[in-house]
């Protein structure tokens, strides 16, 4: 489950590079400045097209690393459990219906990998920063996506379409970092979880 959460997460970043790749390609198609400022119909054309494969190309990696994701963190949820029935306020079946529901996602699950990362940790003092970063990242891509994509639909001109387009790229960044932590905070979770016992923190 882990190589394939990992394969998974590697594909949805590479999403995020292409888009990034397409947003400096909208900037450096810019020619001209100020009021004056235009992008030839052409490189428009090729440009609408690009960002039309590109999002088809996120929306199918997302989705599919979405799904393989909330299985492991069910799977996790209940490994956890098993080992410290009482830690969680929520039951398992939060680890999956936790991120279907709009605003209370960006923090229920939170909560519920913290729990999990304290078990893990089986008393002992450790780091957090590894599912902080994870989290921090993963909320900030989400956000930040949602205002370009708001941007994007209501932009009226050049100058406010590249503005949704820096902070959708921006969205991008944010995720990619927050497919590289996910990687690392999967793996450490897991291993904390499955392993000997012993404490992340003495590891």
């Amino acid at each position: 489950m882990l190589g394939v959460l990992h394969a998974t997460l590697t594909a949805a970043a590479a999403g995020d590079v292409l888009s990034l790749y397409a947003g400096f390609r909208a900037h450096f198609a810019v020619e001209g400045d100020g009021e004056f400022a235009y992008v030839p119909e052409e490189r428009w054309d090729a440009l609408n097209s690009m960002f039309t494969r590109v999002e088809g190309y996120q929306m199918v990696t997302v989705l599919v690393c979405a799904v393989v994701f909330i299985m492991w963190f069910h799977r996790v949820r209940l490994r956890a459990g098993m080992l410290a029935p009482t830690a969680f306020r929520r039951g398992p079946g939060w680890a999956i219906g936790g991120w279907f529901i709009p605003v209370a996602f960006l923090w229920v699950p939170y909560r519920i990998a913290n729990e999990a990362w304290t078990v893990g940790l089986r008393g002992a003092a450790g780091p957090f920063w590894p599912l902080n970063l994870w989290w921090a990242a993963f909320a900030g891509s989400i956000v930040l996506g949602r205002y370009a994509s708001v941007s994007y639909r209501r932009a009226e001109g050049l100058g406010p379409f590249l503005d949704a387009v820096t902070v959708g790229m921006a969205a991008d960044a944010l995720s990619i970092v927050a497919a590289a932590a996910a990687m690392f905070f999967a793996a450490r979770l897991t291993l904390m979880l499955d392993g000997d016992g012993t404490p992340a923190g003495s590891r």
